[in-house]
């Protein structure tokens, strides 16, 4: 990778991209809550389990094709794949979490002059937003890939160093520790063929559910 796409990258996949990922647990402050994850080993098998079971099998495969369709200027496979991802967020929250953060980086990326996300529509998921910016900044993909699970990763590690709470070298330890887990993600999510997608997770679907009436939340989903 060149210096002037590596920058791209580290800009536009930084949990510092004004897009309100912070903001965001995706279903693991209800896992807090319940008692599922409580300390690092708990977290780490949570985060672990989810980059298996969701990231590996369906968000990151879905990003993989979108950016593909966006490098053949494929604006019909992109709109596919799009309404695909927005079908499968099954609670009010994950698809307001994708939408909201969706918008706001396709926002930005109009402000900045970087690229136009296509005729999509109000509702662009995030990964929609991303892979119209890997392309046009022209990110490799399987970087591109990778610093979206490893930015999803932070972000999961930032809310437990919050709230469990973790220490911040015990968060920086569990964030070295699924190194290996990370890539093997990668590696599933780039040679999963379209039959074997899923994003079967009904426990995540639950906790997310009940984070919707949960109390004292700090997180949005």
């Amino acid at each position: 990778m060149n210096a002037a796409s590596l920058l791209h990258l580290l800009q536009f996949a930084s949990p510092a991209l004004p897009i309100g990922g912070y903001s965001y647990s995706q279903g693991l402050e209800a896992a807090i809550e319940a008692g599922s994850v409580h300390d690092a080993a708990s977290a780490h098998a949570w985060i672990e389990r989810c980059l298996d079971e969701v990231q590996a099998r369906w968000d990151g495969p879905l990003l993989w094709r979108l950016m593909q369709a966006y490098a053949a200027r494929d604006m019909a496979a992109v709109a596919d794949w799009s309404a695909c991802y927005l079908a499968s967020r099954d609670t009010a929250e994950l698809r307001a979490e994708t939408v909201q953060m969706g918008y706001s980086l396709t926002r930005l990326l109009a402000d900045l002059g970087v690229a136009d996300a296509g005729p999509l529509g109000d509702d662009v998921p995030l990964p929609a937003a991303y892979a119209c910016a890997v392309c046009a900044l022209g990110i490799p993909h399987e970087e591109a890939l990778l610093a979206q699970l490893f930015a999803w990763a932070e972000n999961q590690v930032l809310v437990c160093v919050k709230s469990v709470p973790l220490g911040q070298v015990a968060g920086q330890r569990l964030l070295l520790a699924l190194r290996p887990e990370l890539e093997r993600a990668a590696a599933t999510a780039r040679g999963l063929p379209d039959e074997a997608l899923s994003n079967w997770a009904p426990g995540l679907s639950m906790l997310s559910m009940r984070h919707e009436v949960q109390h004292g939340r700090l997180y949005r989903s």
